[in-house]
Protein backbone atom coordinates (compact mmCIF):
# COMPACT_ATOMS: atom_id res chain seq x y z
CA UNK A 1 0.00 0.00 0.00
CA UNK A 2 1.25 3.58 -1.26
CA UNK A 3 1.71 6.32 1.45
CA UNK A 4 -0.22 8.57 -0.50
CA UNK A 5 -3.05 6.10 -0.73
CA UNK A 6 -3.29 5.35 3.11
CA UNK A 7 -6.70 7.00 4.57
CA UNK A 8 -9.45 4.56 6.23
CA UNK A 9 -13.18 6.06 5.27
CA UNK A 10 -12.85 7.31 8.83
CA UNK A 11 -9.92 9.17 8.16
CA UNK A 12 -11.28 10.55 5.15
CA UNK A 13 -14.19 11.85 6.55
CA UNK A 14 -12.43 13.00 9.37
CA UNK A 15 -10.65 15.36 7.12
CA UNK A 16 -13.27 16.22 5.39
CA UNK A 17 -14.97 17.69 8.70
CA UNK A 18 -18.40 15.27 8.26
CA UNK A 19 -19.33 11.62 9.16
CA UNK A 20 -18.73 8.37 7.84
CA UNK A 21 -22.11 7.91 6.29
CA UNK A 22 -21.85 11.28 4.68
CA UNK A 23 -18.95 9.82 3.10
CA UNK A 24 -20.96 6.47 1.69
CA UNK A 25 -23.48 9.17 1.14
CA UNK A 26 -21.61 11.15 -1.27
CA UNK A 27 -20.18 7.75 -2.85
CA UNK A 28 -23.93 6.49 -3.67
CA UNK A 29 -24.76 9.71 -5.12
CA UNK A 30 -22.05 9.79 -7.41
CA UNK A 31 -19.65 13.11 -6.04
CA UNK A 32 -16.70 10.87 -4.29
CA UNK A 33 -15.18 7.10 -5.86
CA UNK A 34 -15.58 4.04 -3.88
CA UNK A 35 -11.92 2.97 -4.59
CA UNK A 36 -10.71 -1.10 -4.87
CA UNK A 37 -10.21 -2.37 -1.51
CA UNK A 38 -6.80 -3.09 -0.62
CA UNK A 39 -4.86 -6.08 -1.67
CA UNK A 40 -3.38 -6.88 2.01
CA UNK A 41 -6.60 -5.38 3.94
CA UNK A 42 -9.34 -7.22 1.79
CA UNK A 43 -12.19 -5.51 3.75
CA UNK A 44 -10.74 -2.10 3.60
CA UNK A 45 -10.94 0.90 1.57
CA UNK A 46 -8.03 3.14 1.16
CA UNK A 47 -8.30 7.32 0.23
CA UNK A 48 -5.93 9.65 -0.71
CA UNK A 49 -5.19 13.32 -0.41
CA UNK A 50 -7.67 13.54 -3.55
CA UNK A 51 -10.09 12.28 -2.42
CA UNK A 52 -10.03 15.16 0.94
CA UNK A 53 -9.76 17.72 -1.79
CA UNK A 54 -12.67 16.26 -3.43
CA UNK A 55 -14.62 15.80 -0.33
CA UNK A 56 -13.79 19.44 0.82
CA UNK A 57 -15.07 20.82 -2.94
CA UNK A 58 -18.55 19.27 -2.19
CA UNK A 59 -18.60 20.87 1.56
CA UNK A 60 -17.57 24.42 0.08
CA UNK A 61 -20.01 24.07 -3.18
CA UNK A 62 -22.94 22.47 -0.55
CA UNK A 63 -21.90 25.99 2.05
CA UNK A 64 -22.17 27.91 -0.79
CA UNK A 65 -25.85 27.07 -1.32
CA UNK A 66 -25.48 24.35 -4.45
CA UNK A 67 -27.55 21.06 -4.01
CA UNK A 68 -25.97 17.75 -4.20
CA UNK A 69 -27.12 17.85 -8.09
CA UNK A 70 -25.27 21.05 -8.73
CA UNK A 71 -22.97 20.14 -7.68
CA UNK A 72 -22.44 16.68 -9.53
CA UNK A 73 -22.79 18.78 -12.71
CA UNK A 74 -19.86 21.16 -11.18
CA UNK A 75 -17.68 18.44 -10.42
CA UNK A 76 -18.00 17.05 -14.11
CA UNK A 77 -17.42 20.52 -15.42
CA UNK A 78 -13.72 20.09 -17.22
CA UNK A 79 -12.13 23.51 -15.72
CA UNK A 80 -10.38 24.88 -18.49
CA UNK A 81 -13.29 24.60 -20.98
CA UNK A 82 -16.55 24.82 -19.25
CA UNK A 83 -16.06 28.52 -17.51
CA UNK A 84 -19.66 29.81 -18.80
CA UNK A 85 -21.51 26.96 -17.44
CA UNK A 86 -19.76 26.89 -14.20
CA UNK A 87 -20.50 30.78 -14.11
CA UNK A 88 -24.14 29.97 -15.11
CA UNK A 89 -24.71 27.82 -12.09
CA UNK A 90 -23.14 30.43 -9.85
CA UNK A 91 -25.36 32.87 -11.64
CA UNK A 92 -28.69 31.30 -10.22
CA UNK A 93 -27.11 30.17 -7.34
CA UNK A 94 -26.86 33.87 -6.66
CA UNK A 95 -29.83 34.60 -7.34
CA UNK A 96 -31.23 31.68 -4.64
CA UNK A 97 -29.40 33.26 -2.31
CA UNK A 98 -30.73 36.58 -2.89
CA UNK A 99 -33.96 35.37 -3.06
CA UNK A 100 -33.68 33.62 0.37
CA UNK A 101 -32.14 36.41 1.79
CA UNK A 102 -35.03 38.61 1.20
CA UNK A 103 -37.05 35.75 2.61
CA UNK A 104 -34.72 35.76 5.87
CA UNK A 105 -35.01 39.74 5.91
CA UNK A 106 -38.71 39.78 6.06
CA UNK A 107 -38.85 37.20 8.60
CA UNK A 108 -36.57 39.01 11.01
CA UNK A 109 -38.48 42.16 10.40
CA UNK A 110 -42.13 40.44 11.17
CA UNK A 111 -40.06 38.69 14.45
CA UNK A 112 -38.74 42.43 15.39
CA UNK A 113 -42.36 43.51 15.13
CA UNK A 114 -43.52 40.66 17.20
CA UNK A 115 -41.14 41.13 19.35
CA UNK A 116 -41.93 44.86 20.09
CA UNK A 117 -45.41 44.18 20.36
CA UNK A 118 -44.86 41.23 23.33
CA UNK A 119 -42.88 43.30 25.36
CA UNK A 120 -45.34 47.12 24.93
CA UNK A 121 -47.82 44.90 27.30
CA UNK A 122 -49.19 42.85 29.50
CA UNK A 123 -52.98 41.61 29.06
CA UNK A 124 -53.98 39.03 26.69
CA UNK A 125 -52.14 36.90 24.44
CA UNK A 126 -48.36 37.12 23.62
CA UNK A 127 -48.41 37.97 20.02
CA UNK A 128 -45.78 35.99 18.71
CA UNK A 129 -47.50 33.22 19.82
CA UNK A 130 -51.11 34.29 18.27
CA UNK A 131 -49.26 34.53 15.42
CA UNK A 132 -47.58 31.09 15.01
CA UNK A 133 -50.62 29.90 16.17
CA UNK A 134 -52.36 31.56 12.95
CA UNK A 135 -49.59 30.29 10.10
Amino acid sequence: MSVERAMTIGGLAAAGGVGVETVRYYQRRGLLAEPARDGAFAKVRRYDEGDVKRLRFIRSAQAAGFTLDQIGELLALDAGEDRARARDLARHQIAALDARITELQTAREALVRLTRECSSGTAGPCPILKAFEGA
